[in-house]
């Protein structure tokens, strides 16, 4: 009923339903192979190449795509992995977000937002985003990522697939996936 409910005030008012937020689900489903990728990147405002299958060499990697740089959800968003970064790396993961915005956006946020704590990649046009089914259509029609986050395995496992409006969910759901994942190996 919810369902039909929001396609009915999506058809009212016009929108698209590729801009509604799906609830904890996402396209790619946990056991398939993450799509490689290598997009431009940065870390405490530095620019650099950045590869998932290099970075899966050094253990698990939490994947996760925001719509926009600098809105409150995503500004919140970074500000919690910034927070939980630390834990993260502990247990050998490293988290990565990816953004449709061009690289010297990228560069600041991941400077003020991220706190100089993880790497924030450009996906222009979000063509990666699509690649991973985390794919919206913003307000001027343009491709967005939609807040969907990953956990890969270092063999490229997808580990946890997760999407939601709620950026606090991503933080919990991506470390559950990832200490599940390290008591496994122990």
């Amino acid at each position: 009923m919810k369902m039909l409910t929001k396609f009915a005030v999506a058809a009212g008012l016009g929108l698209s339903l590729s801009a509604l937020p799906v609830q904890g689900i996402a396209a790619l489903n946990q056991g398939a192979k993450a799509p490689d990728f290598t997009l431009t990147a940065a870390q405490a405002g530095k620019e650099f190449s950045l590869s998932l299958k290099q970075t899966l060499r050094n253990g698990p990697v939490v994947l996760y795509f925001f719509p926009a740089a600098f809105t409150p959800g995503c500004t919140m968003e970074a500000h919690l992995f910034a927070e939980a970064n630390g834990r993260f790396n502990r247990l050998g993961a490293r988290v990565v977000g990816v953004t449709a915005g061009n690289i010297h956006r990228v560069a600041e946020f991941s400077r003020s937002e991220c706190r100089d704590q993880f790497a924030v990649a450009a996906d222009p046009g979000a063509k990666v985003a699509a690649r991973y089914d985390a794919l919206m259509q913003g307000p001027d029609g343009k491709p967005l990522s939609n807040r969907t986050s990953y956990v890969i395995a270092p063999n490229g496992t997808i580990l946890l697939s997760y999407t939601d409006s709620k950026p606090q969910a991503h933080i919990e759901k991506t470390m559950a996936a990832v200490r599940a994942w390290t008591a496994r190996r122990r």
